[in-house]
């Protein structure tokens, strides 16, 4: 994963993405390095297009808060069902008390 953060890094800074800048990014943030990581990376990323990749990874992500609220909605309807039983009961108990109260006075 710190390999890609690496190149990402250098994407987002202009950089060109090299094995000799991902290794110097390594490096410095005390990773040890895997010389054959390195290599594969920068292979792996020659003629990708970076910025297209990530918006096309993002898409899903953003998809996902819509399922979460979606699913979300009827937990919130339940509670506020819950809630509403719950006032109803008390109103009752309030109901039974007053009358309580009017036995007691006549």
């Amino acid at each position: 994963m710190e390999y890609v953060y690496a190149a990402l890094l250098l994407h987002s800074a202009g950089k060109e993405i090299t094995e000799d800048s991902v290794k110097a990014i390594l490096e410095a943030a005390g990773v040890e390095v895997d010389e054959a990581r390195v290599k594969a990376l920068v292979a792996a990323l020659e003629g990708v297009n970076i910025d297209e990749a990530i918006q096309k990874a993002a898409v899903p992500m953003a998809a996902a808060p819509v399922a979460a609220t979606a699913a979300a909605a009827p937990a919130e309807e339940a509670k506020e069902e819950a809630k509403e039983e719950e006032e109803e009961e008390e109103e009752a108990k309030e109901e039974e008390a007053i009358e309580g109260l009017g036995a007691l006075f006549g």
